[in-house]
């Protein structure tokens, strides 16, 4: 018989099915067989990608049918109604073109006995099929017939053609020649399909739900409005609400309209609209703002001494400047608010002291953190329209601190970025600028704001980042690095007492020794300010509560001697060769954010033919003080004692140790000429000896900055004796005490006063065309001048 094979279906013995051919091949076949008034035989396609299947394609068992209708449709296609007769198998093919032809076995269905299990079985499959009939889509109305059966065979050929079924399902049950097992598989198969299709109306029912929650929502709110406005009673609750708080908020005029004027968008926007969430957002950003809300701040000086003092050790200038403000505000309570930078190295205490003005003039504090800004709209807010806008973080603080007049910390003003799209230091300048930031207009308000009143405190490192606009707006107030002595203080007085608080020690439990903390201030840390210390203090407070818990000691006392024990070995050791005496060798004083540090520089002098070198990293305008000072060196070679032709005859190499470290900077000039003579001449340098000043061609001395930063390093490792610039006589008034009494202080206007001072057994040759006095100006301590 004709051989049709089917693709993502079965035909199941005593069933009837009609289904679209389109294949010549299949539709060859099936005239044959209308042709020959014969049955044909439909095996279902093992693989539906195939386009011509050969004999091998086809699955094993198939079913024998009778063709029952035939009808033609546009395009070559026929629609088929078929009736299954019973199973079978291809047992030889007779024909492959133009349709496939072969020899069918009739398969004849086994005797099927009656057992418990079986009744069982079938049971469970009414069960099962029931289910799925409430959950499919569409199922046919084929329960009587199954219930009218006893068969398990027919009954799970019926179900498996009438339900929806993968081709490898159908496959399997078709090919199962036994009743019984065929139906426990259609039962494997029910029960999975339930259960997917269970899933899937769960799924189905949850968006359901949330559509359905959605629409009710929207209908029910505009039948509310529509019966409102019929009413006469207009608005909804949260019109109102919105109403009342613009009402009971005071705003400026300017201020109310404009919220108004949103009030009555969000009025007329759908619920739920894109639109409505902006008018919203908006309106709760605006009136969250503390419009007229004003701090009454405290002008009381005296209170305000006594709580900057209680926070903070030293700081006189800071402090000062902060009683200024508080005795001016008694006076004129109307002054608009000061900007002030705080500007110092890390760890000096500057984001500290700003909060602490806060509490002493008993104003809110809102602290902005601006390290790393680089966009324009951190500063200045986006615009409300865009997804995810915000003010910006001036009024996000104004908005944190819940006043007008809060005292804002602008904190590390010096990081800020800025690329190619957005400058933020620009956008400052209107914050920070008293005569404009009475109507600040952030992106995201587009309304006036008055800043007036508020008292800008900015921090930073170091001014060179920060824009020249930017600086003039800004009061700068330096903080200098402590002294050992002030650091001591601060460590008594307020690191070693917080930190026993914070590991749970008693005062009994630890102490300190002041030669301890002050080794520990020397030999472990080397910084400007006290954040290495604290963690130093840190650690030795976890070292005795762990003696404390374990029961070793119940009070620990930490000398100086014990600091190995628990700090380990020191990490900074002075500079001893500092005070030897030395020939090509001098000590020079550097500043970095740091601190102070001695700067050694070394010359060396070789037969040669005047090659002159620079080593140790550095910078353009360090290179530059060393060709100066040697050019001085060539101009004053009758006055030194050297020959005329030194500069051809010898290579000169100037070196700075610690080669690793960058250095640059005009102050080492008087170190590197002394050098030059001092190793030119073969004569040693005073020991104990340091210096530094910039110098001309001339030979004059120039001032230089970080006087107190050099002068401390200079006492840190036993220097005596410090040369500085004539211009910088005035700045020792400015330096701590215990530096002041204990350092021998040289001031020099030129060149040749400081080889005066700095070299052994060579005075020099005064040149009376330059008119130079030899006797130079000493405070301090006068062990005797060399003359």
């Amino acid at each position: 018989m004709p051989v049709l094979p089917l693709r993502g279906l079965a035909v199941f013995p005593n069933m009837l099915l009609h289904f679209d051919v389109a294949r010549p091949q299949s539709v060859k076949a099936l005239d044959e067989a209308m042709a020959a008034a014969g049955p044909a035989f439909l095996a279902p396609q093992r693989d539906l990608s195939v386009e011509e299947p050969q004999p091998k394609d086809l699955c094993a068992v198939g079913t024998v049918c009778s063709i029952r209708q035939l009808l033609r449709l546009p395009g070559g296609s026929v629609r088929v109604l078929v009736e299954g007769l019973r199973r079978g198998r291809v047992v030889h093919v007779t024909q492959l073109a133009p349709y496939l032809e072969a020899e069918v076995e009739a398969i004849a269905p086994p005797p099927v006995r009656g057992s418990v299990r079986t009744e069982a079985l079938i049971r469970q499959t009414y069960e099962l099929y029931g289910q799925y009939a409430e959950l499919a889509p569409t199922v046919p109305e084929t329960m009587l017939a199954i219930l009218a059966s006893d068969d398990p065979g027919y009954i799970a050929d019926h179900i498996a053609q009438n339900i929806s079924l993968r081709a490898e399902d159908q496959q399997a049950i078709l090919c199962e020649l036994r009743p019984v097992r065929r139906l426990e598989k259609l039962c494997r198969i029910l029960r999975r399909e339930v259960e997917v299709l269970t899933l899937e109306r769960d799924v189905e029912n949850q968006v359901r739900q949330g559509l359905e929650q959605n629409q009710r929502d929207y209908y029910l709110r505009e039948q509310l409005r529509v019966i409102r406005e019929e009413l006469g009673e207009g608005e909804n609750d949260e019109i109102a609400a919105y109403r009342a708080r613009i009402a009971r908020a005071k705003l400026p005029q300017e201020v109310e309209e404009r919220l108004l004027t949103e009030l009555t968008r969000l009025e007329k926007q759908p619920y739920g609209s894109a639109e409505g969430a902006v008018s919203r957002n908006y309106l709760d950003v605006c009136l969250e703002l503390p419009w007229g809300k004003y701090t009454r701040e405290k002008a009381d000086v005296a209170a305000a001494r006594r709580v900057l003092d209680r926070d903070h050790y030293g700081m006189e200038k800071v402090k000062e400047r902060i009683l200024e403000y508080v005795a001016v505000r008694r006076l004129a309570p109307d002054l608009k608010g000061q900007i002030l930078c705080l500007v110092g190295p890390p760890g000096v205490g500057k984001t500290s002291i700003a909060l602490s003005v806060a509490r002493a003039l008993g104003r809110k504090l809102a602290r902005v953190s601006l390290g790393g800004v680089h966009d324009e709209a951190e500063i200045r807010g986006h615009r409300k329209t865009y997804v995810g806008s915000m003010p910006g973080r001036i009024i996000s603080g104004i908005r944190r601190a819940g006043s007008m007049n809060p005292v804002l910390v602008l904190d590390e003003v010096d990081k800020l970025g800025s690329d190619g799209r957005s400058d933020p230091a620009a956008a400052l300048l209107e914050v920070l600028d008293p005569e404009q930031n009475a109507a600040f207009r952030d992106n995201f308000l587009e309304l006036p704001f008055d800043l007036s009143q508020v008292l800008f405190i900015t921090t930073a490192n170091t001014l060179d980042t920060v824009p020249r606009p930017l600086r003039d707006r800004m009061e700068i107030i330096e903080l200098p690095s402590y002294t050992d002595l002030e650091k001591l203080h601060i460590a008594k007085g307020y690191l070693l007492p917080r930190e026993q608080k914070r590991h749970g020690l008693k005062k009994s439990q630890l102490k300190l020794t002041d030669q301890a903390i002050l080794r520990t201030i020397t030999a472990y840390t080397r910084e400007s300010g006290v954040r290495l210390l604290e963690q130093q203090l840190a650690k030795l407070c976890r070292k005795a509560a762990m003696a404390v818990v374990t029961g070793a000691e119940k009070t620990v006392v930490i000398t100086d001697k014990d600091l190995e024990s628990y700090l380990g070995a020191p990490k900074y050791h002075p500079q001893t060769q500092a005070l030897a005496s030395r020939v090509g060798v001098v000590n020079g004083l550097a500043w970095t954010e740091m601190g102070g540090e001695l700067l050694e520089v070394e010359v060396n002098v070789m037969p040669g033919t005047g090659k002159v070198e620079f080593t140790g990293n550095l910078g353009d305008v360090m290179k530059e003080s060393a060709q100066a000072a040697l050019s001085y060196v060539r101009s004053r070679w009758a006055q030194l004692g050297l020959d005329a032709q030194f500069y051809k005859t010898k290579d000169i190499h100037v070196h700075f140790p610690e080669g690793a470290v960058p250095k640059d900077g005009p102050s080492a000039g008087v170190s590197i000429v002394t050098a030059m003579v001092s190793a030119l001449t073969d004569t040693p340098v005073v020991p104990g000896l340091a210096m530094t000043g910039e110098i001309t061609l001339r030979g004059r001395v120039l001032p230089i900055g970080g006087l107190r930063e050099k002068t401390m390093a200079a006492l840190r490792n036993g220097v005596g004796t410090v040369l500085i610039p004539a211009d910088n006589e005035k700045d020792l008034a400015e330096l701590d005490p215990a530096v002041r009494d204990r350092l021998r202080f040289v001031a020099v206007s030129q060149v040749d006063q400081v080889l005066a001072q700095a070299l052994e057994g060579r005075p020099l040759e005064r040149s009376a065309a330059q008119g130079v006095p030899y006797m130079p100006v000493v405070r301090g301590p006068q062990p005797g001048l060399k003359q």
